[in-house]
């Protein structure tokens, strides 16, 4: 009896076992015939609803550092996504340099002003004619300014291979609202109220934003005019020594002479507000080269970004500003001058002579003064540029 109750026991677990092992077998050829075309469909469907969902400089419902890469920002074609390219013709169907350079260039509130759209016509028309890379163009700007600019690049092209990619201008600083804002306190004024612009502190933090496989970009003004090839400007980035994040020329004028006259006249001997090539001179922001990948690894940078301490340096050195992103990298120059590359001043070569007729006459030429050809001229505060 006892004989018979085991083999009937045995018998079936041996069924039992049999049958989950084809059913397992059944669902294993299941998942591996279906598993590929389930996850491509899938793939599909989030790949399109993130793009539909995305907005530049907003976060997506799916993470908050969700941002587009550099060749998704170009390709785009979704309507949602505030971004636009446009293809420069391409001479011979080929260009002199393998090379493609990014440049951010900040045009906004164009629509009523003639003469912004005349200076940014001037910078991009000579920037394209002595040009031999292929260039993409960042335009930060509202839709009009975009607009208008996307128009000047077309009739200015020459026969430069470029891109052309809109970035709308609220979401970023909406984006950079915290930092921005606190800036503004200690950069800013109501006699210079054009300065105290958002957009003139965008590039103190544009690399919190700024697609993470683009990586170096040069930052320009719209008030310039170029008399060489941008690659050789492009190059100084290979000049930065490990320290160094941000190239930024010298400021040409005595601004920072006068707005750190307080702490000056109590530190005689100090090397802030002196000229080049010993003192601290002071920068301006009109070309400038960010090593974005530098910029983001950067613990002292970003560290130098808190409102606390942006607060202790100013009033260590009893200042002032008034002229946006500049006033932030001149300050920190003052204990970190390792962070910046000084930019030869033949590549931004200011004009404006304001200073020299305002105070300081004896000492303007020993900031004014720049020798050599000069690369790119920078007619500073309405100052025109020679022909």
């Amino acid at each position: 009896m006892t004989f018979k109750f085991c083999k009937c026991l045995s018998s079936k677990v041996v069924q039992i076992i049999i049958s989950v092992c084809v059913l397992c077998w059944i669902v294993f050829l299941y998942r591996w015939t279906n598993t590929t075309s389930f996850t491509k469909i899938n793939k599909q469907i989030y790949s399109a609803e993130s793009k539909k969902n995305f907005k530049f400089g907003e976060n997506t419902e799916h993470g908050s550092n969700s941002r587009l890469n550099k060749a998704e920002l170009v390709s785009s074609e979704e309507k949602q996504v505030p971004i636009s390219f446009h293809y420069g013709e391409v001479k011979n169907n080929s260009i002199s340099s393998p090379e493609e350079i990014d440049i951010l260039i900040t045009f906004t509130n164009a629509k009523t002003k003639h003469d912004l759209q005349t200076k940014f016509k001037n910078t991009v028309s000579s920037l394209f004619k002595y040009s031999s890379v292929s260039i993409t163009i960042y335009i930060i700007g509202d839709k009009d300014s975009q607009l208008i600019a996307e128009n000047i690049l077309k009739e200015e092209r020459h026969a430069s291979v470029y891109k052309m990619v809109k970035l709308d201008i609220d979401p970023l600083i909406k984006k950079l609202d915290d930092i921005v804002k606190e800036m503004q306190k200690y950069f800013s004024d109501s006699q210079h109220s054009y300065y105290g612009q958002s957009l003139f502190f965008l590039s103190i933090a544009i690399h919190k934003v700024l697609p993470l496989d683009l990586h170096k970009v040069i930052m320009l003004d719209s008030d310039l005019k170029f008399n060489a090839d941008v690659k050789y400007l492009h190059e100084l980035f290979s000049h930065f020594s490990i320290d160094n994040i941000i190239g930024i020329a010298h400021e040409a004028q005595p601004v920072y002479r006068h707005t750190f006259s307080s702490y000056r006249s109590q530190n005689p001997g100090t090397r802030v507000g002196e000229p080049s090539p010993d003192g601290l001179t002071g920068f301006n922001s009109g070309v400038l080269l960010l090593d974005l990948d530098r910029m983001r690894k950067s613990t002292l940078y970003n560290s130098l970004l808190n409102p606390n301490i942006v607060k202790n340096l100013t009033e260590k050195y009893q200042f002032k500003g008034h002229l946006g992103d500049q006033d932030f990298f001149t300050l920190l120059s003052l204990d970190y001058e390792k962070l910046f590359y000084v930019l030869p001043c033949s590549w931004n070569r200011q004009l404006c002579v304001w200073w020299r007729d305002n105070g300081y006459k004896e000492v303007f030429d020993s900031y004014f003064k720049c020798e050599g050809k000069i690369n790119i001229y920078h007619g500073n505060c309405n100052t025109p540029i020679p022909d």
